[in-house]
């Protein structure tokens, strides 16, 4: 049960730490794409933390599940693990993280049917906004235009998805302006940042005590704009995607001094404007092999007591 209990505490360790050194580092504005895949494998090891621990808490509580999970191990593995010595609060643990862990695939379930019942719904508002003309087949325009008064442009994910745009943002965007803004999206929508956002929005709903989630559900909402911000920019430059930012936002009061949900927009568009340096490609390849060994780290910790009784 040591390596249990130390798991228990390495997830304990990295969804404190973790947090905190990436909220007091600069490179993550600066490297918006690193910042994510560090989010991730944080987050997985963490999981991976909570996994490895219930199996081998139930693993010295029950016999029958010591006996599958080290069947093909040799006396001397099993004794290296002490599973028969555990407390009758293994069983406890074990039951706790499992009911963690189904708590989690409900959550993250429940998210799925949300968002496929909300694309359903702003597939049908869209049908009925901007009907199909005579002779038109459904899903082979990726562009809408619908009439509004408010300047705004959304990724609209799914099989067929499509970028649709407002008749108020067309008649803001001046020139390349719009590209900027078609985009940005365009980099949401090939860089998959949904799936993101609802993941991370499961875990943070599923467990709103725990700040490793609610941390890791923030970063997402802001990293995934400064990423998509980064790949209009490089296409179309940060001066014209500020702007574009600056048209499609103007009338939101974003850029007043009281707070609104838009108020990463500002960040935004200071950010382009006084681009930070970008890190080196060999430290961003450093942080990338560094972050990737993360989720390493647990499943070392749970096969050493194994590994070392083989030799």
């Amino acid at each position: 049960m040591t390596v249990s209990v130390a798991l228990l505490l390495l997830g304990a360790l990295t969804a404190v730490l973790a947090p905190r050194l990436l909220a007091r580092a600069d490179w993550p504005e600066r490297e918006p794409v690193v910042a994510l895949w560090v989010w991730q494998c944080v987050v997985a090891a963490v999981l991976l933390c909570c996994a490895l621990s219930m199996t081998l808490s139930a693993a010295a509580a029950w016999q029958a599940v010591r006996g599958r999970l080290f069947a093909p191990a040799p006396s001397g593995v099993v004794e290296a693990y002490a599973l028969g010595a555990a407390g009758p609060w293994a069983a406890a643990t074990a039951l706790l993280l499992a009911g963690g862990g189904v708590w989690t695939a409900a959550m993250l379930t429940r998210e799925i049917v949300r968002t496929r019942a909300a694309r359903r719904a702003s597939r049908a508002e869209l049908r009925v906004r901007s009907p199909l003309l005579p002779g038109e087949e459904p899903g082979t325009d990726r562009l809408v235009v619908l009439e509004g008064e408010r300047p705004d442009a959304w990724w609209l994910p799914g099989t067929a998805p499509r970028l649709v745009i407002t008749t108020a943002a067309l008649r803001r965007l001046k020139g390349r302006q719009l590209d900027a803004v078609l985009a940005h999206e365009q980099g949401h929508a090939q860089a998959r940042h949904d799936w993101l956002l609802h993941a991370s929005s499961a875990l943070a709903n599923g467990f709103p005590q725990v700040p490793v989630f609610a941390a890791f559900r923030d970063e997402m909402h802001r990293l995934v704009e400064l990423a998509a911000d980064d790949v209009a920019s490089r296409r179309f430059g940060r001066l014209t995607t500020a702007l574009a930012l600056v048209e499609l936002n103007e009338d939101r009061g974003v850029f007043g001094p009281c707070p609104t949900p838009h108020a990463l927009v500002p960040q935004r568009v200071n950010r382009l404007l006084t681009p930070p340096r970008r890190l080196t490609p060999a430290r961003r390849l450093r942080l990338t092999a560094a972050a990737a060994l993360v989720p390493v780290v647990p499943v070392l910790v749970a096969f050493v007591p194994g590994l070392h009784a083989l030799r």
